[in-house]
Order: C-alpha cells, then structure tokens, then sequence
C-alpha cells in the first residue's frame, strides 16, 4: 500500500474543507496560518507592518489594519497556488485573533470615535492606580477598562458618543461577521472575569457603573462590552461584507464559520498546550509576556500581575512587559547598514543567527555591559515613556559576544522581576515552560537564556516559530471538530501534540548566576532610565 505523502494530505485538506485559517494581527507582523486535517500548517502569509506614534499614543490606522489583512491573505492564497497548484477560495474554519488590551471605541454608526491605543501605551497610570482597589483587582496600565476610565479622567471630549468597545482581535471579527463578540481570554485583558460565570464581572461591573453614575452618561458599561465566548462557542460566519474586506478579488466563499477572537496570550497557550493548571508558556517577541495556568488563588494583588483566563476560561497569573527584541531588531538594522556600506549584502536570518549565537560566547555576566530595551513604557518597574540606553562601564569588557548577551538579558530582565513574585511571594513553580515567539528562532539560544532567567526547563516546539497564528487556527479547529462535551485541553492532548516534536533546554548553573549579577546591575541602574523619561524629550 503506497504512504500518502505530506503534499496529497495538504491537497486533499483543502479540497475537502478540512482546513481551518488562522490570522494574528501581531505587534510587527501580521500573519496568516493555513492547516490541515492533521492540524499542521500547509500555508502561511505574512504582513510586516508597525506602530504609529501619533500626538502621543501608539497607534495603527484602520486603513493600515485592512491593508495589512488584505495583503497577508493574499500571500496566503499565493502560497496555496504555488505548493499545490490550486486556488484557495474556501476553508473550513476560520479565527482572527491579536494584540491583548488597548482600547478602540466606536459610536453608534460604527465609526471610531479616537485611534486605536495600543497595549503599548502607559499613560494609564492614574487610571490603574484608582481603580484596583476600586475593583479589589489588579488592573493594569494596558487594559482597556483602564484606557476607558482614564479618558473619564481627562473629560475626553469622545467619552458620551461611545457605543462599543472592544479589541483589535473582537474589531476585525465584528467586522468579517457582524458579531460583537470577543473570546474570554481577550476579554480578560479589557475588564475582570468571573471565573464562575464565565462572563464580565457582574458585581464589578456595578461598582464602575455606580463609581461614575455622577457624570451621567450615555451609555452603561455593560451595554458597551462585547459578549465573551468560550473556546469551541459559535461566533458568527463570514457575511458578504467580510468575505469583500478580507478578500477583495470576489473569489473567497461567504459563510465561513468563525471561531471566538482571542488575544495573542490565549493563542499562546494553544500552540504550547499549556492550558491546564501547572503549565506555562513565555510568548517573547516585540512584547514578552509569561503565562502561568493556576491551581490556587493569588494571596494578594499585585500590581506586576495580570490576572487573566486562558480561551477555556481557567484563571492565569500572566507578567507582560512591553518590550523585548524590538531594541535587537534596531541593532541588527545599524549592523546590516555597516555591512551594506562595505558594499556586501547579509541574510537577516543568518545576520540574527550570528549575533543570536555569538551571546553564547559571552562572559555570563555580559561583562559588565547594560542596556535597557525601553522602546516604550514599562508600568513594573515605573518607566512612563522608554528611551533605549545602553550603559558600560570604563572597565567593562566591551566585545561583540558580551554587547549581545546584555541585548539578551534586557530583553528578558523586567519579565524577571515579575516572575520573581510569582516564584518568590506566591509560591508558584512551573515544572517547565514552553517558548515560541522570535525571541526563539535561533535555535537553542533564546531557549538557553530564557530558561537561566526563569530558572525553570524551557521546552520549545518545531511549531514554536508559527506561534499564535497556528494557535489560533487550532481554536477555529476546536470549534470545527471538538465532539459533544470535549474539553480544549483533552483535545489537544489528543490530537494537535500527541506525537509533537520537541526540545527542552536546562538552565545552566553558570548562565544563572550571570543574569543574576546583570539584575543587580540592571535594578541599581534603572533610575537613570527614569530620568532620562522625564528629561530626555522626544523631537
């Protein structure tokens, strides 16, 4: 009996429908995930793209929103003609998700009533400083109930016209299908949870509502949410409208059905299977953010730690930073310009490869080189507004390798500070954390410093380059295939990682007690960073 090869079961997948499309607006790129019956990625398109920043807030536009969406599912469709010599014009399933918290408002007509404030800006301070205790919950700079609320504080002018709030992920659903929905993950990252009901608070809904009841608006908190829906819940399906805006050749089929949106934590945890308690996953691209699945209550709040769900609805401890590799990324671009004007070209991929493997070279300790990767604010350690710096000492030993190992360390050094009242106050442990996100792409490298900081085994996937695309075409596969009263976590044990390709990095003794020295040196120094916010002022 001749083996059916790799490319037939592809074909045969997408002749049949038995495919499920996965797209993730990413803080840098826009990506798009084709996969099969067996759950693995037959196709992929992408869209590069960034933040805008705009009067003072971080921002993307619409039009760049839908141009991006557009041209990512155009280089999906042509790398379906190309691998099988067919034209995509239908899949089986299809889940949008994207960058957590942020706040977009729309007023009655459906028009955005300010730009889109991404989870990247942090003038939210008051805001969350007010309303934690309010809640008796920590609500961090990011989420859009503090976003809301802190444009309450300023008397925005926008604040009476608004009729619904949501997501990028719960915009470009309600855009492709008419629903105003959001999956419980995303949700959990706009205004708290019960974990009960499964739903937006009730109770803390009641104590916002009446804590404003003054100003008299409009509009009521709850009349402005979306629905929450948990992972496997019908979510609409693709209208005329949405098949137009996300496929304007007219070759794409109306009725898809579409899973819950999700932020990208949530899709995170699916394309790790870290979704039950005792697991945890690290997502370390633009943005970092740890996940840890919780079997216990918190003993107290914490303003370093969001409490959020996972797209089943259970409650995680999660620690995000806002910045990781975007201040790498800006290096690499000065040393692919020195390269260039030498008169060679360079392979990004190799060119990070190099930089990436030349850390492992290193003094453990980076040689008493600093750097703070601050492209934006950071609420944990009270930095505003970033200003990158990097920071030696007249005796440091100031070589390429220790140059990048610092870059690396800064990457991971304020997620460092939160796990560490995770390990240290709460008592929790992970027996291993599984990584994806560019951070990872090098093999073995971000892996290995990832697991000093953590102190904890790091498991990284053959799948953890695709990340929360593929995790969230795994959502739209649940909703497709999950049988009766399957659960999410007995499904993806079952069927997407039952035979998944593997490899875990143990943390090295040395590595530990380097990154270790380097945050004595990094916390001591990070008052300079805060000056220079205050006095080092954009143009």
């Amino acid at each position: 009996m001749l083996e059916i090869s790799t490319k037939e079961i592809a074909q045969q997948s997408i002749a049949t429908n038995d495919t499920s499309l996965g797209i993730e607006l990413g803080s840098s790129r826009i990506k798009a995930v084709l996969i099969g019956c067996d759950h693995s990625p037959i196709a992929t398109g992408s869209h590069d793209w960034e933040n805008q920043y705009y009067n003072g807030v971080w921002t993307y536009s619409l039009d760049a929103i839908w141009s991006g969406v557009q041209a990512c599912y155009s280089r999906l469709k042509q790398d379906v003609s190309s691998r099988y010599g067919v034209e995509l014009t239908s899949v089986g399933n299809i889940g949008i998700s994207g960058m957590m918290h942020g706040y977009m408002v729309f007023d009655e007509r459906g028009e955005l009533l300010v730009p889109f404030r991404t989870w990247r800006n942090t003038f939210t301070e008051k805001a969350s400083v007010e309303l934690t205790p309010l809640l008796d919950f920590p609500i961090p700079h990011r989420w859009s109930i503090a976003h809301l609320y802190q444009a309450i504080i300023n008397n925005e002018e926008h604040i009476d016209k608004i009729a619904y709030m949501t997501t990028i992920a719960g915009y470009v659903h309600w855009c492709l299908t008419g629903e105003k929905v959001v999956g419980v993950g995303d949700a959990s990252g706009m205004f708290p949870i019960d974990l009960i009901t499964g739903q937006f608070d009730k109770n803390k809904i009641r104590v916002f509502e009446n804590h404003i009841e003054g100003r008299r608006y409009s509009w009521r908190l709850e009349g402005i949410l979306p629905k929450v829906l948990l992972a496997g819940e019908k979510a609409g399906a693709l209208s005329d409208i949405g098949a137009e805006l996300l496929d304007p050749t007219g070759t794409l089929m109306v009725g898809i059905p579409l899973c819950p949106p999700e932020g990208d934590a949530g899709t995170g945890m699916a394309a790790t299977n870290s979704v039950v308690p005792g697991t945890g996953n690290v997502s370390a691209g633009t943005s970092i953010f740890l996940m840890a699945v919780l079997n216990k209550s918190l003993s107290g709040i914490h303003s370093e730690i969001d409490l959020v769900t996972t797209p089943a609805g259970d409650p995680v401890a999660m620690v995000h930073a806002n910045n990781c590799v975007g201040d790498i990324d800006a290096w690499a671009s000065v040393f692919t310009e020195v390269v260039e004007a030498l008169g060679f070209s360079v392979n990004k991929s190799k060119l990070y490869d190099m930089l990436y493997f030349k850390a492992l070279e290193a003094d453990a300790n980076s040689g008493g080189l600093l750097s703070y990767n601050y492209i934006s604010g950071e609420s944990i350690t009270g930095v505003n507004e970033g200003r990158p710096l990097f920071i030696r000492m007249p005796d440091s030993y100031f070589s390429l390798a220790n140059f990048m190992r610092a870059h690396l360390y800064s990457a991971l050094a304020t997620l460092i500070i939160g796990n560490d009242i995770l390990k240290n106050e709460e008592g929790i442990r992970l027996e291993r954390l599984y990584g994806h996100g560019g951070f990872f792409k090098t093999e073995g490298v971000g892996q290995r410093m990832m697991a000093a900081a953590t102190e904890t085994p790091v498991t990284v996937m053959s799948t953890a380059g695709e990340g929360g695309p593929w995790g969230i075409a795994l959502l739209a596969a649940y909703a497709r295939n999950k049988n009766g009263c399957e659960k999410l976590n007995e499904y993806l044990e079952s069927k997407v990682f039952n035979d998944a390709e593997f490899s875990t990095s143990m943390p090295h003794e040395c590595d530990i007690e380097g990154i270790r020295e380097y945050m004595v040196r990094y916390k001591a120094g990070l008052e300079l960073e805060r000056i220079a916010s205050k006095h080092l002022l954009r143009a």
